[in-house]
């Protein structure tokens, strides 16, 4: 599909430098190499290389959602992409379903969180800061064309709306989220899951100490993920010197009906499964390979 008017288009240069370009009729793109028209771009296909006024080159492609939600315009910081999937498959969101989403921040989040859905669910995303809501519903905006159906955009706090929205799952990402706990224990339906990010340790401990407290949630499961690309060249076969090291921590945990036993995480399972006797092996691969 060739590009039109209105639409994103991602430039990269032979530096692998990446610029996300809005394609407006009669504009320009400026940059160290020269100028490139819009016009040029609208109309052509996607995959093509053009040449700036200075003679610099430029592949021109449809930019991914990963790469709009590193070069969208930020009132606050993202989730970045390498932690988006994660969230969707250990929250088990999938399409059909209402999420209740906060705070909205940059829209990063929404922008996903509507993509798992689908058309037939619903997102309700609730923003504590005007000027952010603001940022979020016009970066929605310029990625999807227009602010979709399926999508509730509020400003406020989300333990006053948690009562009023039939979610199957809560997904937070708040400096405070535990305050969100005892009206999710409440009012959430049984079965249902909740999600907070949070990038510090401090933060983490506190909400797990509520969740644990509340007699309302098990299984509660805490990770973060860490993204390394590797290079491919001929022979020359290694991970790359730099990484997306750590950015947060994600916690999940089931709404359930009654108090539980089964409140602490998985991971406290396992460990004690796999400890073995006083100079006997686990059998588990470690950094020297398999035992035995």
């Amino acid at each position: 599909m060739t590009f039109q008017a209105d639409d994103n288009a991602l430039l990269i240069d032979g530096k692998g430098r990446r610029y996300l370009v809005r394609l407006q009729p009669g504009n320009q793109f400026h940059y160290h190499q020269g100028i490139v028209d819009h016009n040029l771009l609208i109309g052509s296909e996607p995959g093509q290389t053009v040449t700036s006024t200075g003679g610099g080159t430029l592949l021109v492609i449809r930019p991914r959602l990963s790469d709009f939600i590193l070069k969208m315009p930020r009132g606050a910081t993202v989730i970045y992409p390498k932690d988006l999937g994660p969230i969707a498959v250990q929250a088990d969101i999938a399409p059909g379903m209402t999420v209740l989403e906060a705070g909205t921040g940059s829209g990063a989040l929404t922008l996903a969180l509507l993509r798992f859905v689908g058309p037939g669910g619903k997102v309700v995303s609730v923003e504590r800061r005007e000027d952010h809501a603001a940022i979020a519903r016009r970066s929605i905006s310029r990625w999807l064309g227009e602010l979709p159906a399926n999508l509730d955009l509020r400003v406020g706090e989300v333990e006053d709306v948690i009562s009023e929205v039939p979610a199957d799952r809560l997904v937070l990402d708040l400096p405070e989220p535990w305050h969100a706990v005892t009206p999710a224990a409440t009012h959430l339906p049984g079965g249902a899951i909740f999600c907070a990010y949070l990038p510090t340790v401090p933060q983490l401990q506190t909400l797990a100490e509520a969740l644990r407290a509340s007699g309302r949630f098990a299984q509660i499961e805490i990770f973060e993920t860490l993204h390394r690309t590797w290079t491919v060249e001929g022979r020359s076969v290694r991970p790359d010197h730099r990484m997306v090291g750590h950015t947060g921590f994600v916690t999940i945990a089931h709404r359930v009906e009654a108090p539980s036993d089964s409140a602490r995480s998985p991971g406290e399972e396992i460990e004690e499964s796999v400890s073995p006797p006083e100079g006997g092996s686990t059998g588990v691969a470690g950094e020297g390979g398999i035992d035995g």
